[in-house]
């Protein structure tokens, strides 16, 4: 995680490397570089650190008074989707080794570590008025102390796609309206909780995975699609993917202006929101083409960064979703535009993309409605030079940050 602090909003880039398994090894080529690429090149200010997500590092999934959530029941109905049939009931075991990881992050020379923090550990069944796990809210006070205690900034993440399992047999969760509500009753223990500690909040990591992911394709909790897209019991992913965006924005929004009323004024902290997106380059040199690449940034960054800059979608999403695009109200618009102290951003490849020109006009699709298809590699040649399975950066700092500044 790298975080360049500034007095107005602050950009910051998370980049994350999977490392993948694979029979075959991957040995990257060495990239020539004419500068060094170490701490010398930031700003003193610079923060370096890194980052996880309760599901996928804690275990404990099913001890200490945490409810379950979506996640845990996903990977247990549906083993077959994922890649090793494994679950996060264990994972990492950070519930239990977490002092042992702070320790090696300062050996490391870590600024900053950004984690989530399980609604349903601290919030079994959802909400506030049905009961606080005491164990969950001490396991992240000890988390956060320790982090302190070693010189290390904690970013709090408040949503990392782990919804209470109890939310969604409810009312649908993120598809139901009642979720902004119990998302903002949910932050605002954490802020009275956390709050004189946490200085950095984000509201949602990555909320287009989830969308395109948990309702567009299926392969992610809750696993919702159209049968002509997955093997999913149900969902519709004309429709529920752009329901789920919308709801996004308007929890974030929502939590946002109840910090900033709130807490802001004597916690002095900032918040946030973390988005996700690739760059998007036209595969070959056609003006329509180069549409298509600049319609897939607006259906995947666009998407989201546009509301919470503009207090709206961008303009060439609603001639091709139609209906299928929720509208904002006037007090909608006012209350996502400008909703955030900073921008997180998470990048992770480069790929091309070439029109379709015969659309899909029956079986609609979020993916779909894009006009057009990906690729990471045109006549033969990738698009960057592969190093870990991730293409270079570079193409997406230099082409699109440099515009935000």
């Amino acid at each position: 995680m790298a975080l360049m602090s500034k007095p107005s909003a602050i950009i910051f880039i998370w980049c994350i490397i999977a490392l993948i398994g694979s029979s075959t090894a991957i040995v990257p080529k060495p990239v020539p570089y004419s500068v060094p690429f170490n701490r010398t090149v930031f700003p003193s200010d610079f923060l370096f650190g890194a980052g996880s997500a309760a599901y996928q590092s804690e275990g404990a999934a099913r001890a200490y008074g945490k409810g379950l959530s979506i996640w845990d029941t996903y990977t247990k109905n549906h083993p077959g989707k994922i890649a090793d049939a494994s679950t996060g009931d264990v994972a990492d075991d950070f519930y239990h080794r977490y002092k042992e990881d702070i320790h090696l992050m300062k050996k490391i020379g870590l600024d900053s570590f950004r984690f989530s923090i399980a609604w349903s550990r601290v919030l079994p069944r959802g909400k506030v008025s049905r009961g606080v796990n005491t164990m969950g809210v001490q396991f992240y006070n000890d988390l956060i102390n320790e982090l302190l205690s070693k010189g290390i900034v904690p970013f709090v993440t408040l949503f990392h796609w782990d919804t209470p399992q109890v939310l969604e047999d409810e009312y649908g969760g993120l598809r139901g309206p009642e979720f902004v509500n119990d998302f903002k009753d949910y932050a605002d223990f954490c802020f009275k909780t956390f709050g004189d500690r946490v200085k950095h909040w984000v509201t949602f990591n990555e909320p287009i995975s989830v969308s395109m992911n948990g309702y567009t394709i299926g392969t992610f909790a809750p696993g919702r699609c159209s049968k002509y897209i997955g093997t999913c019991e149900t969902g519709n992913s004309g429709t529920e993917p752009y329901v789920v965006a919308h709801r996004f924005l308007i929890a974030h929004a929502t939590a946002a202006q109840l910090y900033r009323q709130k807490y802001q004024g004597y916690q002095k902290g900032k918040i946030g929101i973390t988005l996700a997106s690739h760059w998007i380059e036209p595969k070959f040199n056609t003006e329509a083409d180069q549409k298509a690449a600049l319609r897939i940034l607006d259906f995947m960054f666009g998407w989201f960064i546009h509301p919470l800059t503009y207090g709206d979608y961008p303009p060439t999403m609603r001639p091709i979703v139609g209906h299928r695009l929720p509208n904002f109200t006037q007090s909608e618009s006012s209350l996502v535009k400008g909703s955030m102290d900073f921008l997180g951003l998470n990048y992770y490849t480069t790929q091309y993309a070439e029109v379709v020109e015969n659309v899909n006009k029956v079986n609609l699709s979020y993916t779909g409605d894009w006009h057009a298809i990906l690729s990471t590699s045109r006549n033969g040649v990738a698009v960057g030079t592969p190093v870990l399975l991730i293409y270079e950066t570079t193409l997406f700092l230099s082409k699109k940050l440099s515009k935000m500044r």
